[in-house]
């Protein structure tokens, strides 16, 4: 047995990296949630405790999923799940080359496929609520979205997300969760991105005119993500677009 794993890892290191890297779901308690998007006569609204994966998704373990599940290797994927850009930064369908790192988080993925590797994980992708709950943490607070300082190096990347591959995962300090580059790094899908913003809206006046409330310049960052995913179909796929999955939680509060 040992024998053939070990000429597993000899064929395919990044699968034997994936095993080593770790990615387990983390709890985030239930909370109440002043959002970001406009809730209508709403203050505020009820998120309930879930899981949430430590890091997003890398293409270690994405490669593993991809051997596992032929059907969601690049060439394979009907267009209308993905987008001819699909995994466009791996060398060949099955070897991302030497330019990937296998713990950098992996991009270029589809919506669907993001969908499909977390149903292969028995879970889903995270519903914006859940995720924009996550993200508001500071490594000290739950809510850090007042803090000046927190404030400015989320922008700060959002402004700048930089011009090449996204670096590894935890490359930096882990907030009140113990979750990791939830900004930063790369963005991310979540279940229900296509109903972010209303039909019709223009993401570039959504975020440029909420920006200009007062009351919401704490949550630029978020309005710049909103209106990125809101642009999107969900077969597209994008150079610094990842993901990572969520669990419910039966009988959370």
């Amino acid at each position: 047995m040992w024998r053939h794993a070990w000429l597993a890892c000899l064929l395919q290191p990044y699968l034997c990296l994936a095993a080593a890297d770790a990615n387990p779901f983390v709890a985030v308690p239930g909370a109440e949630l002043h959002s970001a998007l406009p809730l209508g006569k709403a203050q505020s609204v009820r998120v309930r405790a879930f899981l949430l994966q430590r890091h997003p998704v890398t293409s270690a373990e994405f490669l593993a999923f991809v051997v596992a599940h032929p059907q969601w290797q690049r060439g394979a994927v009907p267009a209308v799940l993905a987008g001819a850009d699909y995994l466009g930064d791996w060398q060949a369908a099955l070897d991302p080359g030497p330019l990937v790192m296998a713990r950098q988080p992996v991009t270029r993925v589809s919506w669907f496929a993001a969908e499909a590797y977390c149903e292969a994980q028995h879970a889903r992708l995270p519903d914006w609520y859940e995720w924009e709950l996550a993200a508001a943490a500071s490594a000290t607070a739950k809510d850090a979205r007042a803090d000046p300082a927190w404030r400015q190096q989320v922008l700060d990347w959002y402004a700048h997300p930089g011009g090449g591959a996204p670096g590894a995962v935890e490359h930096g300090v882990a907030n009140v969760y113990g979750l990791y580059d939830l900004h930063g790094l790369v963005w991310e899908w979540v279940r229900d991105f296509n109903s972010l913003l209303p039909p019709g809206t223009d993401p570039e006046k959504f975020c440029g005119s909420a920006a200009l409330d007062e009351q919401q310049k704490e949550n630029y960052a978020i309005l710049m993500r909103i209106a990125m995913l809101g642009s999107l179909r969900a077969a597209d796929t994008g150079r610094l677009v990842g993901f990572r999955c969520a669990r419910s939680l039966e009988g959370a509060p």
